[in-house]
């Protein structure tokens, strides 16, 4: 089973906080759509399966979309790729997007996921990053979208804010748990070069995040969520029973994926390919059937440091069996490197799974760089 993502590069406003490529100028939102559907006719033949578990539709903000734009691209993919009602099919929406007329649209399509951008229910620290809703429109779009029949629905929370105090917090983890969503992403808020946070605190017109209190807030998260019977599945997701994200999970265990539009990767098992992060060059490449992509060729020690870094980051963890099919030699870096780790009691052995511990997810990022494999 493979995947498609399907990136929209369009935003009303920039977010202070953000690097994904976008353009807030709806000028080419046509031109664009339709180049999308180019590429996924050019593309077709990418995967080696082309029965999908996943669509995703990223950005940018996908709920700008209109029914036009979605017809479109689903007739297109349709044309080449078989999915089921099963199939996991997300729409990432901003709150001020979410409304009756809208979502009925996007149940027509099939969409049956919906990962809503909340990031704050205060109006303090949605100011601060520049966020285009408000607190009440966060509140409302889960509301408004439930109403509508979406029962499969996640919303994004960032921690570590200068804004957001550990009640503002606490208050923020108990409006997300009373919304009664299946899966909350969260993550902390780090600073990007590019970014119009990162030029803030290099003029000292904010202060950075603090790391102390950023650890305090993913403790607090983690406690609340799993007590309340979320799985905490990987460092920033946690989902109830069956709510699982596939399409991200596809991500993590190394399942092939297409991705189309400006800046969108791509990965089937051996290369990783990535289009030009450049709306007007994407458009004109792709209406000259130029792919813009540049692609890389994964070494195994590409790929062994690629499956360390994403299978220690969830609760399947990484098996020394699935290393030894990339070649032995990474095999023995990895037991004889892992073994501090668990001395220290930041990862454990379950049937030959590799995992973190509790305390151990608090350094997944410094773990594994410690077992990955340099040439």
């Amino acid at each position: 089973m493979s995947g498609i993502y399907i990136h929209i590069p369009f935003c009303k406003q920039a977010c202070h906080y953000c690097n994904f490529h976008f353009s807030t100028s709806l000028r080419l939102k046509d031109e664009m759509i339709n180049a999308i559907c180019k590429e996924i006719t050019l593309r077709k033949n990418y995967l080696a399966n082309n029965i999908l578990n996943s669509i995703y539709f990223g950005g940018g903000t996908p709920s700008l979309m209109n029914a036009d734009d979605l017809s479109k691209i689903f007739e297109t993919i349709n044309k080449y790729f078989q999915w089921s009602p099963e199939s996991e099919i997300t729409l990432e929406a901003n709150p001020d997007d979410v409304d009756n007329k809208k979502l009925k649209i996007f149940k027509t399509y099939g969409i049956n996921r919906l990962s809503i951008g909340i990031q704050s229910f205060f109006d303090a620290d949605l100011k601060w990053m520049n966020r285009a809703h408000n607190s009440k429109e966060a509140l409302d779009s889960i509301k408004v979208a439930q109403g509508e029949g979406f029962s499969n629905i996640s919303i994004d929370l960032i921690y570590g804010s200068p804004t957001t105090s550990d009640d503002m917090w606490k208050k923020n983890i108990e409006l997300a748990l009373e919304s009664d969503v299946p899966h909350i992403s969260s993550y902390c808020l780090t600073v990007e070069e590019k970014t119009a946070l990162f030029h803030q605190i290099q003029h000292k017109k904010t202060t950075a995040p603090d790391l102390e209190r950023a650890n305090i807030q993913f403790d607090a998260l983690i406690k609340s969520l799993t007590s309340a019977g979320f799985d905490h599945y990987e460092i920033s997701n946690f989902a109830k029973k069956h709510h699982i994200a596939i399409h991200n999970t596809n991500y993590w265990k190394g399942q092939s994926y297409l991705g189309i539009g400006p800046s969108a990767h791509s990965y089937n098992g051996q290369s990783r390919s990535w289009n030009v992060a450049n709306n007007k060059k994407y458009i004109d490449s792709i209406n000259k059937e130029i792919l813009p992509i540049e692609t890389e060729f994964l070494t195994p020690s590409i790929r062994y440091n690629e499956y360390i870094m994403t299978g220690l980051r969830t609760m399947w963890g990484v098996n020394s069996d699935e290393i030894s099919v990339l070649g032995d030699m990474y095999r023995v870096h990895f037991l004889s490197n892992i073994v501090k780790e668990i001395d220290s009691g930041l990862v454990h052995i379950c049937d030959d799974q590799y995992v973190l511990t509790e305390r151990g997810k608090y350094f997944a990022d410094r773990i594994a760089m410690n077992l990955f494999f340099v040439n």
